[in-house]
Parts: structure tokens; C-alpha cells; sequence
């Protein structure tokens, strides 16, 4: 692995060399300084005058398979728009999944994305897709028994199988192995129970859906005696701090409470939440409050269309002023830390920072456009003002994965992927 140089580029409003060495960031320092470094060997240099540096997004709620979905369930309900999912994904193979993740890779690549975290079918294809790109994703063995014994046995089986398999090579590659299971309508109590015990037993993140729907709570309501979604959970020994709770929306006092006490960390979806009508009211400042480590994700193109967390991180600011009432409900340092190191702390990855020994992950802002010409901060510029085309360039890991807005090989996994989805049937 090659080393980089970025010449005065703009931390934190102040011009600063940064080198990057073995996939870290080993020095920063005052714009100049580079001139004194002796610096050996392969090493890409790159001018970032007028240029800003920002930790790479930390999308922490994605399905990548889903990208060649867009557009195929629009204005239902959540309900019936999962049964139609259901139905189209059991036509799907390793092969389609692999080109569909690697069109998620290419989007979240040119939106300023260098971590994922993933939930879908054929994992394993997102994770060689994810290393062929050359960004980092969190994915793993995914439960859905949907309440037979039998295929809870099979699945037991083949997720043992599937960790021995694949966990000491990812370790080595840079991928992060995690367990996860879909939903509590989905899954079965036994196996929910014993995907929680796998996952504390091995140290691995549980990545799950919960407390999604209106639906949902009431239905499990009804079913544990009165017990919400996260109340059920906690009854059961599902909570921990390693669990990564996607939605969380519709959630009690007791249940922000439970959250907090267990130590989940719990992952913001506004744009699939408000698409799919499942709601808006969520409940950041009171999980805050109470210490919850609060995450965003864009969710799949299924429900979202896009992987754009630029794009999420203004919906979700504008969605909580405007039901909270209050303008500061959502700062613009919380939600950059929300799409950066919160995922990173609930990833347990030293990322999400600009700082000397931390990952180089890092996305380099073109500030040369009208979205930026004003002396408003910069952050503000780039929530609110700017898209994400504005990102010049992604370092992921130490490498380039995308420099001057060219991604290697991007127009074959185009091509590729138009194949992979000819072969599916969608209507």
C-alpha cells in the first residue's frame, strides 16, 4: 500500500499538509510543513488548495443488494410494499447480488461514504464486492427463520458454518463480520435468543430492524402482553451494547430508557421512514439526553432510492426542527458526528476522525461552486447549500477510491450490472 500526500488542504478551517501511510493518517500539520518531510517511496501527491477534508460518512443502515430496486414499490404502505419485496428477492443469486452491491459501492463511493453497514441475502457477495471497490462494509450471516423450526435449525447451522468460514480472512482484509436478524415478525423467539447469545459469544455486532413501524409495537403489544418492540427485546436478552438497532421510531420514555441503560446503539433512517409512511417523530433529542449513541443510514434504494447520507443528513435536520418546533433540535456538529464517529464507536472502528493514528478515511470537498460562496460556516454550506457532487475525491483506507470524481472501472460494473438485472423479474 502506497503512501499520500495532501497539500494545504482545509481541517477544521485551518490549511494543513496531511500525510497517509499503511492505511492511517501519521501526520498533519501546518500548510508547508510537507517541504521538511522526508517522504520514501510510492507516494501520490495531491494539491488540495481551496479544498476541505472531511471524515468519510459511516452509512450505518444499508442493503446494497438492493440498488437495481429503485423505483419498484413506490406509494405503498410499508407492509405491502415488504411482501412485494419478499417475492422479488427469492429470484435473486450470488451473481446479482455481487454487481447490485457493487453499484451501492460506486453510488456511496461518489456521495462520500467509505463504511458501510449492511443487512441482505448472499452476504458474502456484498463483501467481495465492497473489497473490489475498495471501501470497507460491515455485513454478515442474515436471520429470517419467519417462525419454522426447521429452517431455524438450518440457518443455525449454516450461520456457524458461514462465521468459521469467512471471519479470519475478513478480520485480515479490513471488512468487519457481524450477525444480524431482520425483525422480532420475522424471526422466532428461539432464534432471536440464539442469535443474541452467537453474537456476545464471538464479539460480533447485532444489526437489526426494530420498532420500525406503528404496526409493529401494536402488534407486538398484543402478542407479550403488552410489551413494546424494545420492552420484548430487553425481556428476552436481546439488548446489549453490541446490538445496532435500525428505525427506532416508535419508542416510549421506558423504551429510550432500556436503550440507554443496555447501551444500543440505534440508527436514523428518515428518508425510507418518511417514504414508506412508517413516520417521522423521531425521538432524537430525548435519546440524546439520555446518552444513546445515535447513528444514520440511508436505508436500501428499495425504500430510499438513493445512498446519498448528504442528502439524509438535510432531511433529517429539517424533519426534526420542523416537528420538534425547536431550530436546534438537530445541530449541525451532532449531525456530522451522527454520519461519522457515532457509526464509527458503534462499529468499533478507530474511524470517523481527523486526527494523527486514526484511519484515513476521508472525503476532499471542492469548494469552488456558488453552494459555498458566502461566510457561513462550512458546514453549514455543505448540509444545506451543496449536494454531493461536490465531493472531489474519497480516500478509503489509506487509497484512493475515487480521485477528480473518477472511480476505476465504475462504467463496467454499469455495464455488468444491466446484465445482472435483464435477468430478474421485477413487475
Amino acid at each position: 500500500m502506497g503512501s499520500i500526500l495532501l497539500k494545504d488542504i482545509t481541517i477544521a478551517d485551518e490549511r494543513k499538509d496531511v500525510f497517509i501511510d499503511k492505511g492511517r493518517i501519521v501526520r498533519i500539520r501546518p500548510e508547508g510543513s510537507c517541504v521538511e518531510w522526508d517522504i520514501a517511496g510510492d507516494c501520490e501527491v495531491m494539491d488540495c488548495s481551496g479544498k476541505v477534508a472531511i471524515p468519510g460518512f459511516i452509512n450505518m443502515h444499508t442493503h446494497a443488494g438492493m440498488s437495481l430496486m429503485r423505483g419498484i414499490g413506490e406509494d405503498m404502505l410499508f407492509h405491502e410494499w415488504l411482501d412485494k419485496i419478499w417475492k422479488i428477492e427469492a429470484g435473486f443469486d450470488y451473481d446479482y447480488v455481487y454487481w447490485a452491491a457493487k453499484v451501492a459501492c460506486v453510488e456511496m463511493i461518489r456521495t462520500g461514504t467509505t463504511t458501510f453497514n449492511d443487512q441482505y441475502w448472499y452476504f458474502q457477495a456484498c463483501q467481495k464486492a465492497a473489497a473490489e471497490m475498495g471501501i470497507r462494509p460491515a455485513v454478515g450471516y442474515d436471520i429470517m427463520d419467519r417462525n419454522d423450526p426447521e429452517e431455524a435449525l438450518r440457518q443455525m447451522d449454516q450461520c456457524q458454518q458461514k462465521y468459521e468460514e469467512a471471519c479470519d480472512l475478513w478480520n485480515k482484509e479490513g471488512a468487519i463480520y457481524e450477525l444480524a436478524f431482520h425483525a422480532i415478525y420475522s424471526v422466532s423467539e428461539p432464534m432471536m435468543i440464539w442469535a443474541a447469545d452467537f453474537a456476545r459469544k464471538h464479539d460480533l455486532p447485532l444489526h437489526i430492524h426494530l420498532s420500525e413501524t406503528r404496526k409493529e409495537v401494536e402488534d407486538c403489544k398484543a402478542a407479550h402482553g403488552g410489551l413494546s418492540p424494545v420492552e420484548y427485546l430487553d425481556s428476552i436478552g436481546v439488548l446489549g451494547p453490541n446490538l445496532l438497532a435500525a428505525h427506532c421510531l416508535w419508542i416510549s420514555d421506558h423504551d429510550i430508557e432500556l436503550l440507554a441503560r443496555h447501551g444500543v446503539h440505534c440508527i436514523h433512517n428518515i428518508n425510507s421512514n418518511a417514504k414508506l409512511s412508517s413516520g417521522y417523530h423521531f425521538r432524537y433529542e430525548d435519546m440524546h439526553a439520555a446518552g444513546v449513541n445515535i447513528c444514520i443510514g440511508t436505508d436500501g434504494c428499495a425504500s430510499s432510492n438513493n445512498l446519498d447520507l448528504l442528502e439524509a443528513m438535510k432531511t433529517s435536520a429539517l424533519f426534526q426542527k420542523a416537528w420538534t418546533g425547536n431550530p436546534k433540535a438537530l445541530p449541525l456538529n451532532e449531525l456530522l458526528d451522527m454520519a461519522t464517529i457515532n457509526g464509527a464507536k458503534a462499529l468499533r472502528l478507530d474511524s470517523g476522525r481527523l486526527e494523527e493514528g486514526a484511519l484515513a478515511d476521508i472525503s476532499i470537498v471542492e469548494t469552488d461552486s456558488s453552494y459555498f460562496l458566502s461566510r457561513a460556516p462550512f458546514l453549514a454550506n455543505l448540509v444545506y447549500s451543496a449536494h454531493s457532487d461536490c465531493i472531489d475525491s474519497v480516500i478509503a483506507n489509506g487509497r484512493f477510491v475515487m480521485r477528480n470524481r473518477e472511480i476505476p472501472d465504475e462504467k463496467e460494473v454499469l455495464h455488468e450490472a444491466r446484465q445482472a438485472l435483464s435477468k430478474i423479474k421485477t413487475a
